[in-house]
């Protein structure tokens, strides 16, 4: 389990774009793959697969019980967070451009819809393959390709719309 928390934890980051509600639904993650660990067979695909499957259900939930919440987020919520790279051989410029960047693609990532929203975090932040989203996502492989290809094209224009250009 140890070797899936930072995984776990940054989709659940990346659905959610807070840290405290990624932290906590990552806790929920674990506990549900504890009690349900029963129900996993190697048969339908590898553990990792399974536990990003039972992250996504879990997500969907939570996406649905606070579906009337997000409309009255506080001002606290809408500020940007930066995450902390720790790397020596970048420079503070190039760190805070980077904190910054991440920033606007979680907003940016947010304002997709869920199902979009999930296959491009499956697909381009957590890097699985097209079988294993497949899988995940329990769709076929041409509707996965589907929805990575047309939540990049919506992330691209809610980025251009918010003034991101590419470099």
């Amino acid at each position: 389990m140890r070797r899936h928390t930072r995984r776990i934890y940054n989709i659940c980051y990346r659905f959610t774009g807070n840290g405290a509600e990624a932290e906590d639904l990552s806790q929920d993650v674990f506990l549900r793959v504890y009690k349900t660990l029963g129900s996993y067979r190697s048969a339908y695909g590898g553990f990792a697969t399974w536990m990003t499957s039972v992250t996504r259900n879990l997500l969907i939930d939570h996406y649905r019980r606070t579906k009337r919440d997000r409309v009255t987020d506080s001002l606290d919520d809408a500020m940007p967070v930066v995450e902390n790279k720790a790397s020596s051989a970048r420079r503070p410029d190039e760190l805070a451009l980077l904190g910054e960047l991440s920033s606007q693609i979680q907003v940016a990532l947010t304002k997709l819809s869920p199902e979009l929203r999930e296959a491009v975090i499956l697909r381009d932040l957590q890097q699985l393959e097209y079988g294993e989203i497949q899988r995940t996502l329990a769709v076929p492989e041409g509707t996965v390709k589907s929805r990575i290809n047309r939540g990049r094209i919506e992330l691209a224009r809610i980025l251009q719309q918010m003034g991101v250009r590419p470099s």
